[in-house]
């Protein structure tokens, strides 16, 4: 599997530190603290007008779904630094401007669980992204919009992103 697969996600060693934190936590004490829930609200009675027993089983259903996220997210993980041959790849933080304006907008090109507030990911799978893996500084790539246009950018600079 090569860094640019459709199948890969990108990250930086801390966001994968994070996610795996967050799965441990959800794996374990957050499912037996649901499960006390759920048992809890069995003990008051009917389980069809019982408000606690219901908003106990959707969040297990919403843990449950975040832990299967996690798991897929994590095994499909590509995890540290990138080499840096000019070539825009998943892991590097792109500055790009729009053609015709000259306003520098700066993106990751990797999966929303690297963001920390500091940089937006954009998803290699998303027009934009799609447009830029391959690219180098200088290029000018294109990309169909939701709505139909096509929009042009050009790669001011590329580097490997070190969060």
């Amino acid at each position: 599997m090569t860094e640019t697969s459709a199948s890969v996600t990108w990250l930086t060693q801390e966001a994968y530190d994070r996610l795996s934190a967050e799965l441990e936590e959800l794996s374990g004490p957050a499912r037996a603290d649901i499960a006390k829930k759920i048992e809890s609200a069995r003990d008051e009675g009917d389980l069809k007008e019982n408000g606690g027993y219901h908003a106990a089983k959707d969040e297990q259903g919403k843990v449950e779904d975040r832990i299967r996220q996690l798991e897929d997210t994590l095994r499909r993980a590509v995890v540290g630094e990138l080499k840096d041959d000019g070539t825009i790849a998943p892991g590097m933080k792109v500055s790009y401007s729009f053609v015709g304006d000259d306003d520098v907008e700066v993106l990751l090109l990797g999966a929303k669980e690297n963001e920390d507030g500091s940089i937006l990911a954009v998803s290699p799978q998303s027009p934009l992204g799609s447009a830029l893996v391959g690219a180098k500084k200088g290029d000018v790539v294109s990309y169909e919009a939701p709505n139909g246009k096509t929009i042009e950018v050009k790669v001011v600079d590329a580097e490997p992103y070190s969060g």
